[in-house]
């Protein structure tokens, strides 16, 4: 008779003291960077993010129903916010608030939903990179449907470790029908949930992230098959050798090496933290780990359909736009990191060059963004450089062409937020610097016990 995994007897790391200064530090911090983010930082209002602005906008006035291929499911829980924005004649300023807000009860929900499964400093710690040193950053800037399904796949997964199995896959279900892309991920995470509780049942909840999708084409367009990218699903000719061709069409070896790699797309260097070995950290952490495994299973589904697409770059949106999911298991295996101490100096070491690319990550997609970028990347001629340049090559990355063109003109809410994300990435810097700092002085004892025995 097979054991389900929810059913098993959940095994913990001997719990270490909650230290109280820390944790009320580490809430404050939390509490004070959402509210910069909400206030101090300006908000992207171009791209995909404006369009379905402008379909919810329709539909909300004139009772248009969009055909356009992007769906309307995550927007449509936005409309009380645009409907607050509109009787205070600021409709846009408070719509474009969405992405954090959905952010803030995401992370509010992993708080009180493993805080007596993981050990509460290590869920703070997640939260802290998840917010403020990784991808979500800067996506949070915008209106695009990227973190709506980010955050609905990350509470429906939690959910599902607390006992929630149905609740949990339909929040899943719902996030992937906003971004119908997503199924293959799912589909992939639904497999490794499968094997793991041994009830083939649960392949219901792929079967219902599908029907919502077919549901709203057959609403919005006529058919249950009319995805809306029949038509214009292609890029320009570029001087990249499989450009211009549509749908599926880029040599998955290429696509996946890109968004691994690539300056100025690459998951190496956007969300470092996804290549760090945990998995023997979590031996000890069975909820730790199972998540992190249906994580990683949901990152490698994305990664394998977007490596096919003929946009797997995102063009020129800031970083590995679709692929945003991957700070997630990125930003939990390097809280893992940060929270276990290690025997090893070199390991460490290794933490802390992580951790630092991912400080980085965070306050350049909140504070810089990518508005220069486009100017000189947009691939229709009107730039300085084709886009397959900032695609690959560092100076041009997102990341890094800050240093070239020189610190822009920011507001007084980026310096704010600035000086604030450096003190964040300081306070989470301390914990593996002073280890390091440890093993140096664990070194330095026998080698000048040595140099006193030295005879001269």
């Amino acid at each position: 008779m097979s054991i389900r995994v929810e059913d098993r007897p959940e095994v913990h790391e001997p719990a270490k003291e909650d230290n109280r200064l820390a944790a009320r530090v580490e809430t404050g911090l939390i509490i004070a960077g959402f509210v910069g983010m909400l206030f101090l930082l300006p908000r992207l209002e171009w791209g995909d993010g404006s369009i379905r602005y402008f379909q919810l906008t329709g539909l909300l006035t004139q009772g248009t129903v969009p055909e356009e291929k992007y769906s309307m499911i995550g927007p449509l829980f936005s409309t009380p916010l645009w409907l607050i924005g509109k009787l205070v004649e600021a409709p846009s300023w408070w719509t474009l608030r969405y992405n954090p807000l959905l952010l803030m009860g995401g992370v509010a929900y992993v708080w009180f939903a493993l805080r007596d499964r993981l050990p509460r400093p290590l869920v703070r710690r997640f939260i802290l990179l998840l917010v403020f040193a990784s991808m979500f950053a800067h996506h949070q800037l915008g209106y695009n449907g990227e973190v709506f399904t980010a955050i609905l796949v990350l509470i429906g997964t939690v959910a599902l470790l607390r006992g929630r199995t149905r609740s949990g896959w339909l929040t899943v279900a719902v996030g992937v029908a906003s971004t119908p892309a997503a199924l293959p991920a799912m589909a992939l995470m639904t497999a490794k949930w499968i094997w793991d509780v041994r009830r083939l049942r649960w392949v219901l909840a792929v079967c219902a992230a599908v029907a919502l999708v077919m549901a709203e084409s057959w609403l919005r367009r006529g058919s249950p098959l009319a995805t809306g990218y029949e038509a214009d699903n292609q890029g320009r000719r570029t001087i990249m050798p499989y450009s211009g061709l549509p749908g599926l069409s880029y040599p998955i070896f290429f696509g996946a090496l890109s968004l691994i790699f690539s300056f100025g797309k690459g998951l190496l260097f956007f969300a470092p933290g996804l290549f760090l070995p945990v998995r023997q950290r979590l031996r000890h952490l069975a909820a730790g780990r199972q998540l992190y495994d249906l994580w990683l299973a949901f990152v490698i589904g994305l990664l394998l359909l977007y490596g096919m697409y003929w946009s797997w770059s995102g063009s020129s949106f800031w970083g590995p736009r679709y692929l945003l999911f991957a700070a997630v298991p990125a930003a939990f295996a390097l809280a893992v990191r940060c929270y276990q101490s290690d025997a090893s100096a070199l390991s460490d070491l290794v933490t802390v060059v992580v951790l630092g690319l991912s400080i980085w990550v965070g306050l350049n997609g909140a504070v810089f963004g990518d508005v220069d970028v486009p100017k000189v990347c947009w691939p229709d001629g009107a730039g300085h450089y084709e886009a397959p340049i900032c695609f690959y090559t560092p100076e041009f990355s997102a990341l890094w062409y800050p240093f070239v063109a020189g610190i822009k003109l920011l507001t007084v809410g980026q310096w704010i937020y600035l000086g604030y994300g450096l003190a964040v990435g300081a306070y989470l810097m301390a914990g593996p610097l002073l280890r390091i700092a440890g093993h140096l002085h664990t070194w330095a004892i026998p080698a000048a016990a040595r140099v006193r025995a030295f005879h001269w």
